[in-house]
């Protein structure tokens, strides 16, 4: 079915101007089931819906860390969006501008000229970046973990890094390949660093001068503790568990410089490393803040209980670019958890919108939270008083995420992934030059060899 017959069938024919248009900024977990619920729900005739997002397909990110570790393939925790829908319109391209007072906005296509779109109601899901911060040399040399393809740049990453090691008689490119930096000790940090720890220690079985003693990890926080998501006795024992890995784990301390790989802390430790990954918190996606939607006062959309957006009519904001009051003075946490539930509750404030009934507010309760920290290894705290490290967490992690990733094709894949795991070893291929794909035909093109010396590599 082409996405032009996909389109049609949202309304049935006749003039497209008299029908409601519901244009949803972003194809995210949450913008893609907001999507799905309206057309399961929406009678033919009664609206259109489209989806604009610079991806052909959602992500399910809380699987970043293991596509990082090799434990499961890049493209079995991404979903298609046009496979998903039967009456919604997807176009692949960006808003780069928001115009709410005249209900339009600038949509740039991946290939073709910008144009506007004009629409009856908006939902804001967007979703969120990396947050950085100004330091020299972090823009050079850092790696961020919010998308599948850093997460699989990560992984060539380090395993290229490990062959560097194992390929040189200079000591300090050696030493420099094997210390590997993460800054920010939240769930993206705990998690990534435990993975790829687990990762590169698996893999020195392989590497015939390289040792697990070789490794220097090194996970940097600007807090006085990690993984505050868990709790603070969790959160200790998780600290624990690293350290006895032998990661080092510097609370309280800042980055301050990555000058051409010079690392430099605030605790005065200066060193160089190959690898920086920068997993220090996150920001609203920059769209937000391009247009006249209100917003709060660190950027995100101002959003009541009802997911409506304040001050405004006919629109909607939820997950990570948005803030949701709990209805105890503060705002729901920008995680999974409450994209996941938002999505329904959003959906049907829509229709209720187009319908005048009456709608429902967005109330959760958190259920905890669960972490993977590399086979076998785990944190979670569940319903507030049940606490596990260990194989028991880790089970609880896989449990709930498998249940948790969308459509049944992707739930078998990642299952096969995992069930292979049990059977098989890591595959350690590093694939560095994905991020390069025509560098091996751009070197064959030109001069490889002069006064008999080879100039550039031939893959």
């Amino acid at each position: 079915m082409t996405e032009h017959r996909n389109y049609r069938l949202v309304h049935g024919g006749g003039d497209e101007s008299e029908i409601p248009h519901i244009l949803i900024v972003g194809g995210g977990y949450l913008g893609m089931y907001t999507a799905k619920r309206l057309e399961k729900k929406l009678g033919a005739g009664e609206a259109r819906i489209t989806v604009v997002d610079p991806n052909s397909y959602m992500t399910y990110q809380p699987f970043l860390p293991e596509i990082a570790a090799g434990s499961i393939s890049p493209r079995n925790v991404v979903v298609p969006l046009r496979h998903v829908f039967d009456r919604v319109r997807v176009l692949t391209g960006r808003v780069v501008r928001i115009d709410h007072a005249n209900r339009s906005v600038d949509f740039e296509p991946a290939v073709g000229e910008p144009r506007a779109l004009s629409y009856d109601y908006i939902v804001m899901a967007a979703g969120a970046v990396s947050r950085t911060l100004p330091i020299p040399g972090l823009a050079e040399w850092g790696i961020g973990i919010k998308t599948v393809e850093e997460a699989a740049f990560l992984r060539n990453h380090v395993l290229e890094q490990l062959n560097i090691a194992d390929s040189t008689d200079d000591p300090e490119v050696r030493r420099k390949a094997l210390n590997f930096v993460f800054v920010g000790g939240g769930f993206a940090g705990a998690e990534a660093i435990a993975e790829l720890e687990d990762l590169a220690r698996d893999a020195t079985r392989i590497y015939p001068s390289i040792g697990v003693e070789d490794l220097r990890f090194y996970l940097v926080e600007a807090a006085d503790r990690i993984l505050p998501e868990v709790g603070p006795e969790v959160g200790e024992r998780v600290l624990n568990q690293i350290k006895r890995r032998g990661i080092d784990v510097r609370l309280s301390t800042f980055l301050e410089s990555a000058v051409d790989q010079r690392i430099k802390l605030s605790d005065g430790t200066e060193f160089d490393a190959g690898t920086l990954v920068w997993t220090a918190g996150v920001k609203p996606s920059p769209v937000v803040q391009a247009g006249d939607l209100p917003l709060g006062p660190k950027g995100h959309v101002d959003t009541s209980e009802y997911l409506t957006v304040n001050g405004v009519e006919n629109a909607f904001a939820g997950g990570d670019n948005a803030q949701v009051p709990d209805g105890n003075g503060g705002f729901y946490p920008p995680n999974a958890q409450n994209a996941v539930r938002q999505a329904p509750v959003l959906a049907d404030n829509v229709i209720a919108a187009l319908r005048g009934t009456p709608m429902r507010p967005y109330r959760h309760k958190n259920l905890g939270a669960v972490a993977g920290l590399g086979l076998h290894k785990g944190a979670a705290q569940l319903f507030g008083r049940i606490k596990l490290t260990g194989r028991l967490a880790w089970y609880a992690h896989r449990t709930y995420h498998l249940y948790a990733v969308p459509t049944f094709n992707r739930k078998v894949r990642v299952l096969a992934d995992w069930t292979i795991g049990f059977f098989l070893r890591r595959d350690y291929a590093a694939l560095p030059d994905m991020d390069a794909p025509r560098q091996a035909f751009e070197s064959a093109s030109g001069p490889q060899v002069e006064n008999g010396r080879l100039l550039r590599r031939v893959s």
